[in-house]
């Protein structure tokens, strides 16, 4: 039967409009890291890149490389980490310039680094990409977390973000980091900005006493 990661992980890509405490275990992604406005054409680049990395590794058995443990998936959403340097950090006003991301896309359990590199291999051949130098294979545990559903354009996720923090602070949680968690639900070039979905997560520990 085919993974979906919609029917099979509610928890985590099913979130409502109103936070949520849960917690996260490793996960495996392809990864690829940046700065500067999204916008722009290298963030797209970028994006295209994971891409024809992640149907390189679903469609690997119609190639003849079956990966051990294999099964059919959905190929999971695109997810970005978002940070600021210190002038952005510094800036009363977000810079969008100042923007520092890991983007990526979940990997299924039975990717190994064996498999990410003969994806590597063969996605160098049928659409090289000197972007294809800087994309990696990393497991990340986001651990105890709170998320929630944000529709709507991504200038007015600061609406979402204040309402997470409010709920962390009256559930005595702290946000552990600000660099944040973003899970792309919505194709952008299919959707109108006010009927995006993007599920917006941060990183919490409990407050000490």
């Amino acid at each position: 039967m085919k993974h979906e990661y919609k029917k099979h992980e509610k928890e985590f890509y099913q979130p409502k409009t109103n936070p949520q405490i849960l917690t996260v275990p490793k996960q495996k992604y392809i990864c690829i890291k940046g700065k500067g406005n999204p916008n722009h054409d290298d963030f797209k680049d970028r994006i295209q890149v994971l891409y024809s990395l992640a149907y390189t590794i679903k469609m690997m058995p119609r190639k003849g490389y079956i990966p051990e443990g294999y099964f059919d998936y959905t190929v999971y959403p695109l997810e970005g980490l978002w940070d600021l340097s210190e002038k952005g950090r510094q800036s009363k006003t977000l810079l969008k310039e100042e923007l520092l991301y890991t983007i990526m896309i979940r990997q299924p359990y039975f990717v190994t680094n064996e498999v990410f590199n003969k994806a590597l291999e063969l996605v160098k051949i049928k659409k090289p990409s000197p972007l294809l130098e800087e994309v990696y294979f990393d497991t990340i545990e986001d651990g105890l977390s709170c998320q929630i559903l944000h529709i709507g354009s991504y200038d007015d996720e600061v609406y979402s973000f204040n309402k997470m923090k409010a709920y962390i602070k009256e559930n005595h949680y702290n946000i552990k980091t600000l660099i944040h968690r973003e899970i792309y639900l919505s194709d952008a070039r299919r959707v109108t900005p006010e009927k995006f979905k993007t599920i917006l997560r941060y990183q919490i520990k409990k407050e000490e006493k």
